[in-house]
């Protein structure tokens, strides 16, 4: 790939030239130089855009497409290619495919699909054997295979000691477990968020309890064993207060918050809209505001689009039966940009990574080339025209969104919006 980005804003804390307007000039991958003014001898294709703004490249922590198994929904191919026009170069793929990611060849075969693509795909492999939550899966070959964390999607680990073997085991080598946050017991047949929405719409409720119950259950494994624990998508104020004072006392805890989770609330469902039916549920304006203010002091690590490309006969149903799950990966920045400013925005959407295990990359001269075009300035309604997955469950469909992307520079291919 040789480019040159002609008067890009760079956006990078971690760069000698943040907040600098100049050319950057790519070539073989890497950056060559950055200045005022570039000269092109070697006539390299040339970006210039409006209101251009770069950054380092951006990161989503879970992501699910569906390859293999559910091809229908999304395949890989087309997965990354909507990442890679979201602004996305990293993105962790979650093992809710059929086979499920559960042994080295797994891993091997998703990462395999992205080696000729400009976003970069790296897998979490199941912590049980099909998902099941009975016996640990191969954690170490996957690791090894390049798997980045370990976790049941959507699943909590059941069995206590399950928890605590995996945590013990995976210290050896720094591995992240992941445990999703539900005590599928106090949940039930629930929904949606127990409130008084749910009275009104008579849908059965799944209480904050059910999240906070296995937040602190996890927790005090994790105290007692030790290791690497990623708490994914949290959604109610106790959760932040549980992951705040662990935090405190020294453990080694993240966890993420659905995009979603910081503009919805379960009021937004009074029309039975399937698209909002997501899992952590949508819950109250007080749980929104609190989410919002863990997000900006660093209680919560990192956002998440959480996307999960669904297929029309998975949400066109009743309520009680539609799948959960949303689509998120295009809407993410607008979404994000509405909400905070855009030096924030930007932080959320590249922190991460290191929790991952996955390189970053600052705008430097000599540095690998893994950077995100955008403009921070317009707004627009997001629509059906805006989606390019295969599946178009999104529940951002009629929202005012801010801000545009126009593609990534990453995995030495540029990938720019048409």
């Amino acid at each position: 790939m040789n480019v040159l980005i002609k008067s890009a804003t760079i956006l990078d804390s971690k760069s000698d030239f943040h907040n600098k307007t100049q050319d950057i000039l790519v070539e073989n991958g890497c950056i060559s130089q950055i200045a005022d003014s570039v000269k092109n001898p070697h006539q390299y294709q040339v970006i210039k855009l409006d209101n251009l703004h770069v950054s380092q490249g951006w990161f989503d922590s879970s992501v699910s497409f569906g390859e293999p198994g559910f091809e229908d929904r999304e395949t890989i191919e087309n997965g990354l290619a909507t990442a890679a026009k979201s602004g996305f170069t990293d993105v962790a793929l979650n093992p809710n495919t059929f086979p499920v990611i559960d042994s080295h060849s797994d891993v091997a075969f998703a990462q395999n699909k992205s080696e000729k693509t400009a976003t970069k795909l790296h897998p979490i492999g199941a912590l049980t054997e099909g998902a099941k939550g009975t016996r640990l899966a191969e954690i170490y070959d996957m690791f090894k295979a390049g798997a980045v964390a370990f976790g049941d999607y959507k699943k909590p680990i059941d069995n206590p000691n399950i928890l605590k073997i995996a945590l013990q085991y995976t210290a050896s080598f720094r591995g992240l477990v992941q445990s999703f946050p539900l005590d599928q017991k106090i949940a039930g047949s629930g929904v949606i968020n127990e409130q008084t929405t749910s009275i009104k719409l008579g849908l059965k409720g799944s209480p904050n309890l059910a999240e906070e119950l296995q937040v602190s259950r996890d927790l005090a494994i994790l105290e007692y064993s030790g290791g690497c624990l990623h708490i994914p998508t949290i959604s109610t104020s106790k959760s932040v207060a549980l992951i705040r004072e662990a935090k405190r006392k020294g453990l080694d805890v993240s966890c993420s918050v659905p995009i979603h989770n910081l503009i919805f609330t379960d009021s937004s469902l009074e029309n039975y809209n399937t698209n909002f039916k997501v899992n952590p549920p949508l819950r109250t304006q007080e749980d929104v505001k609190t989410l919002i203010t863990a997000v900006k002091d660093g209680t919560i690590d990192m956002v998440t689009s959480d996307h999960n490309p669904l297929s029309i006969e998975l949400k066109k149903v009743e309520f009680d039966f539609a799948a959960y799950g949303t689509i998120g990966l295009e809407s993410a920045f607008g979404a994000l940009n509405s909400i905070f400013s855009t030096k924030k925005t930007i932080e959320l959407l590249t922190a991460g990574k290191n929790r991952f295990g996955i390189d970053n990359h600052p705008i430097e001269v000599g540095n690998p080339c893994q950077i995100t075009l955008f403009n921070p300035s317009p707004t627009y309604t997001f629509s059906n025209s805006c989606i390019s997955s295969k599946s178009k469950n999104s529940l951002f469909i009629g929202q005012r969104l801010k801000g545009t992307v126009y593609g990534i520079l990453g995995n030495n291919l540029c990938a720019l919006r048409n």
